[in-house]
């Protein structure tokens, strides 16, 4: 059995990662740390375990074996660096953190340490982005010319129910976020057009303030490529009804799909029955495992994580150019980024 600690419920996914743990079968919580001791010490007893003030203390225990990391990202290096170096295996919340140095600080900690890291990137699972990455290893869309992402949701309007929305206001703390809805919900657009495009040679983005809290709640990061190729990644927290898309445009076809009708669509030159219109695209693959159960596989097995960690570290570089581009006002090139 792994035993597992929660450091913190900051994020609003800990409750959920915390379920993750509950039910699979072969972890368990032991403990819990929160940089907020009050929220920290509700949790514990909820769940009938140990409550820590200090997380040195609790990263001091030989019996914890892993660590869940939900804290506010501007403290994501502290926390996990110094679980590393205690050597426990941590699984986290995206981003890994708010820039490139570090994250290169995280990653060798966790390195030096031999212990195994995981990022929650939930979609590079879904059937849907299997499916996707199936269409373009084939090359039935022929050379990418343009991705397109979007993710939205209404977490920052005000309703009756929830006059200042349903996002925790902590959320649009620029200091323990690093951002908004781009670095937030705009991680998974992001990430997934890394994904499918690669890394591109530079980034520039366009921030919106619809509600006027101090971080965007509406943006736009478009993604340079060498090759000519363009990715458009647009997210936000003001839209009553937005459905998660992506759009691959190639050569020789176009791929769409929307989470309002659930299907892929696909018209190709490169298939006959597709040449002359759209067609879904039958027969996905399986979803995979979570991110949460391939942390524990890796685990038990002594593996490591190689391309979720290489993603989630370019997720970074990317959204630390698409902040510089803001405040900038330029395009910002990855190369240079501090390392």
């Amino acid at each position: 059995m792994i035993k597992v600690a929660m450091l913190s419920f900051w994020h609003v996914h800990a409750g959920d990662y915390a379920k993750q743990v509950t039910e699979h079968a072969d972890t368990e919580i032991v403990a819990i740390w929160d940089e907020l001791p009050a929220r920290g010490q509700q949790e514990a007893e909820k769940r009938g375990v140990a409550f820590y003030a200090d997380l040195a203390e609790l990263l001091a225990n030989p019996e914890i074996d892993g660590v869940v990391v939900d804290t506010p990202t501007n403290l994501h290096r502290e926390v996990i660096v110094a679980a590393a170096k205690a050597g426990k295996h941590i699984f986290t919340e995206k981003v890994i953190a708010p820039t490139v140095q570090e994250v290169n600080e995280i990653l060798a900690a966790v390195d030096e340490a031999g212990v195994t890291l995981t990022v929650s990137l939930p979609r590079l699972n879904a059937a849907t982005t299997l499916a996707i990455q199936e269409v373009v290893e084939k090359e039935l869309l022929g050379t990418l010319t343009l991705v397109r992402t979007r993710l939205s949701h209404n977490g920052g309007i005000s309703t009756n129910a929830n006059p200042q929305g349903w996002l925790p206001e902590h959320f649009y703390n620029a200091e323990q976020c690093g951002g908004g809805a781009l670095i937030d919900l705009g991680c998974h657009p992001m990430y997934l057009t890394r994904l499918l495009l690669g890394l591109p040679e530079a980034v520039s983005a366009s921030y919106g303030y619809v509600t006027g809290r101090e971080v965007e709640d509406n943006a736009v990061a478009t993604l340079q490529y060498a090759s000519g190729a363009l990715g458009i990644v647009e997210a936000g927290f003001v839209n009553a009804f937005s459905p998660f898309v992506i759009e691959v445009h190639g050569t020789d076809g176009s791929l769409l799909y929307s989470e309002h009708d659930g299907k892929i669509w696909l018209r190709t030159n490169k298939l006959e029955e597709a040449s002359q219109q759209w067609t879904a695209y039958e027969n996905w693959p399986q979803a995979q495992v979570s991110a949460f159960d391939q942390w524990v596989d890796h685990i038990q097995k002594g593996t490591k994580a190689t391309t979720n960690i290489q993603l989630a570290a370019d997720l970074t570089k990317l959204m630390e150019a698409a902040n510089q581009s803001v405040a900038t006002k330029q395009q910002v090139r990855l190369d240079s980024l501090t390392q």
